[in-house]
């Protein structure tokens, strides 16, 4: 259906770039306790110097994105954590202390913020290396492999009363807050369920792009490196964003559906429905499309339905009595808002605490049994591209987030007899 309208949404009040110097506040927003009560953080004076631990890969997003806050005077790139140090040619002829020891990293340059993009399994130690040294954080999603992990980590960061921001970019979106209050007033009426859907395509070289990637654990230790707790991420945190159910006592149930047409240990074509305290959530994603597309969320009302382009912070309204409207929205920067929360002028928009229905998920795969590789007939090589594609799941992927069913509940001749359950 072809939207009737289209609008900008309005600007997000922590979208403003702030100044270099000494913020006016003298405190930040208030900072959890493990035991729940608040903590004061004194205002930092900006730019703020920023070491980055993992600079290539997606991690040169990062390197990117630091230089253009730098351009606006929030941030300083202080230093780069690489086990091989950058090249002069990789730095943009620009010249930054390099370490692979981040501990004395953090030390000889003073820094104030770590970013984290390493892999999955050093994300606790790291985090809470930085956190004895009084150095805030933004940390890559998924923040940990396991449960425990995550708990380790955010428990150590609150007690060592610095501030951490989970790097779900999705959840700076302004439409997420503004779904949330469409879903309130009663836009689309009552709210039966939120879909998640995903389908990307991966060559086979994806899986070989580091010794972690498409394996469930390397060397004794998880890593949990399927397609729903590391590529479509994001769709889940984000469905479970708009259902309103983000911390680990939201969530009561968790069923899983993990299958590979890879050769590879983890999961690159899964379904999970998780059940919450406020209803239920359903995410369907493949490494394996035929056709790569846009991933989506999609909240189904008894009067009309929302569709969330999430990395195009694109929203699709159709309701009862209303012609379809289609709006785009602005986003917040992650380490842009967690220097101005430093600054004392924002609030922070993703805690650990907001993300532990999403790692409630992650110890439900992990837990799982290994996924089930799809029989040789189900899955295909598309010629000179050298990666394979199940036929037919672009559909099935569409199909779980529109109706809410697993992939074996819709019929996939290729799914799991029935579903592994989590209580």
């Amino acid at each position: 259906m072809t939207a009737t309208s289209r609008r900008s949404g309005d600007p997000h009040p922590d979208s403003r770039p702030s100044a270099p110097g000494v913020r006016a506040a003298t405190t930040a927003p208030g900072l959890p306790r493990p035991d729940g009560s608040a903590q004061a953080v004194t205002a930092a004076r900006l730019p703020l110097p920023v070491v980055l631990a993992g600079a290539r890969g997606h991690g040169r997003w990062h390197l990117d994105n630091i230089r253009r806050l730098q351009d606006k005077g929030l941030v300083r790139l202080a230093g780069i954590c690489e086990l091989t140090p950058l090249t002069e040619e990789e730095l943009g002829g620009r010249r930054v202390e390099q370490s692979a020891d981040f501990g004395a990293l953090l030390d000889s340059t003073g820094a104030a913020v770590a970013v984290i993009c390493t892999p999955i399994p050093t994300h606790t130690d790291l985090a809470l290396t930085a956190a004895r040294k009084g150095v805030h954080l933004l940390l890559e999603k998924p923040p940990a492999p396991s449960y425990a992990e995550f708990r380790r980590m955010a428990d150590g960061v609150a007690a060592a009363g610095v501030v951490c921001q989970i790097g779900f970019q999705s959840l700076g979106s302004h439409a997420v807050p503004a779904i949330r209050k469409l879903i309130t007033e009663g836009a689309v009426g009552r709210v039966t369920g939120i879909g998640g859907a995903g389908a990307w395509v991966r060559d086979e070289a994806y899986f070989r792009r580091a010794p972690w990637a498409g394996r469930r654990r390397l060397d004794g230790a998880d890593v949990v490196d399927g397609v729903l707790t590391n590529p479509l991420a994001h769709a889940v945190a984000t469905a479970l964003a708009l259902d309103g159910s983000t911390r680990a006592e939201d969530v009561t149930g968790i069923r899983t559906e993990l299958l590979r047409a890879n050769d590879i240990e983890s999961d690159d074509t899964s379904c999970v429905r998780v059940t919450t305290t406020g209803g239920r959530v359903t995410v369907a994603a493949t490494l394996c499309a035929e056709r790569p597309g846009e991933p989506y969320v999609l909240v189904h009302g008894t009067g009309g339905r929302i569709t969330f382009w999430y990395k195009q912070d694109r929203v699709l309204v159709q309701r009862s009595g209303h012609g379809p409207e289609e709006i785009e929205y602005g986003r917040t920067d992650l380490l842009e808002n967690l220097a101005e929360h430093l600054g004392g002028g924002a609030g922070l928009l993703v805690p650990p605490d907001s993300t532990g229905a999403f790692m409630k998920v992650v110890e439900a795969i992990r837990q799982a049994p290994d996924p089930v590789a799809l029989p040789p007939d189900a899955w295909e090589t598309v010629p000179g591209e050298q990666r394979r594609v199940v036929p037919g799941v672009d559909g099935f992927v569409a199909a779980a987030a529109d109706t809410l069913a697993l992939y074996s509940e819709l019929g996939a001749s290729w799914a799991l007899p029935k579903e592994v359950s989590t209580p």
